[in-house]
């Protein structure tokens, strides 16, 4: 018979305090605010991937106690749609506000759009190759050799028209500057296309060569000769010798003996008269011409003697 008279002072005091919030919340304006909200997705299938423009808010109207939604925070109001049916192709989903999330005391009245439009497509998962890139200059007289990644390819995953376009997966460039000997670095990988995503490796490691660059040996006073020169004529180069800068390996250009380069001019078809023609150079294939000084002479022809 006591029972309901236990802890009267506890319950009396409970039974205040709730007036009392009664009270202050009755007392406060009742009032609407527009928020944008986040939007989030649950229960996508696995075999299904989201293609293109994917939503990440929406607008919804909220009513409440003017003191509710001036306490309102982010996060404390979620928009959820649930995808567990979508299958690929282009979906419409229906926005109400039922799905939205909201605090106690605070009613959601509207939201916008009321459908939501999402294309998906089948999950593709494919093997691309690890594509390194180095940034700056090696040490001089060295140039990028070979460069090779661990792994040299990796999987990635996503919708699959995006998963077929995909060429390869890209990784954080390798700082070379300075370098004269081999640079070794574990790197970030990505994707270019946002809809994709790597399924296991995030980094690898790239290794970079550096090779000695094809040297230089510069051969000086190589004469002119002039060909095919007409028949009664007479030729004369000014100047008569030019210096030739030859680049190739070290070991071909050692091969190559100065009175194997060759500096000519043709100046087959050309009568008397003055001409300022450019210089070529017969050559080993072991070496390229990368300079000629000067590179153009004054050739003078005249008629000869009979």
């Amino acid at each position: 018979m006591m029972w309901p008279f236990r802890h009267i002072g506890l319950k009396l005091l409970s039974l205040a305090l709730a007036l009392l919030l009664w009270m202050a919340v009755a007392g406060e304006e009742i009032v609407e605010r527009g928020l944008r909200v986040p939007l989030e997705l649950q229960q996508l299938p696995a075999n299904v991937e989201l293609s293109g423009e994917v939503p990440t808010a929406i607008d919804v109207r909220v009513r409440g106690a003017s003191g509710a939604l001036s306490r309102l925070g982010p996060g404390d109001v979620v928009a959820v749609l649930d995808l567990r049916g979508a299958r690929p192709g282009r979906r419409l989903f229906p926005m109400t506000p039922d799905q939205v999330r909201a605090p106690f005391g605070v009613e959601i009245v509207q939201v916008t759009p009321s459908a939501i439009a999402m294309t998906f497509e089948t999950s593709e998962t494919r093997s691309l190759p690890v594509l390194p890139s180095v940034e700056g200059r090696p040490a001089p007289g060295y140039v990028v050799g070979t460069l090779t990644a661990d792994p040299a390819s990796v999987e990635v995953v996503g919708p699959e028209s995006a998963v077929r376009r995909a060429t390869e997966v890209l990784t954080e460039p390798v700082l070379i500057a300075g370098a004269a000997g081999r640079v070794s670095e574990t790197v970030t990988l990505g994707v270019l296309d946002p809809t994709l995503r790597i399924k296991s490796a995030r980094t690898a490691v790239v290794n970079v060569q550096m090779e000695p660059a094809p040297a230089e040996r510069t051969l000086r006073n190589r004469p002119v000769h002039l060909r095919t020169v007409g028949a009664n004529l007479v030729a004369q180069a000014d100047p008569p010798v030019v210096t030739v800068t030859l680049r190739g390996s070290r070991e071909g250009l050692a091969r190559i003996a100065p009175d194997e380069v060759s500096a000519f001019i043709d100046v087959g078809g050309l009568g008397a008269g003055s001409y300022s023609l450019d210089v070529h150079v017969d050559v080993e294939q072991d070496a390229g011409v990368t300079k000629i000084d000067p590179s153009t002479v004054q050739v003078r022809i005249t008629r000869g003697q009979h």
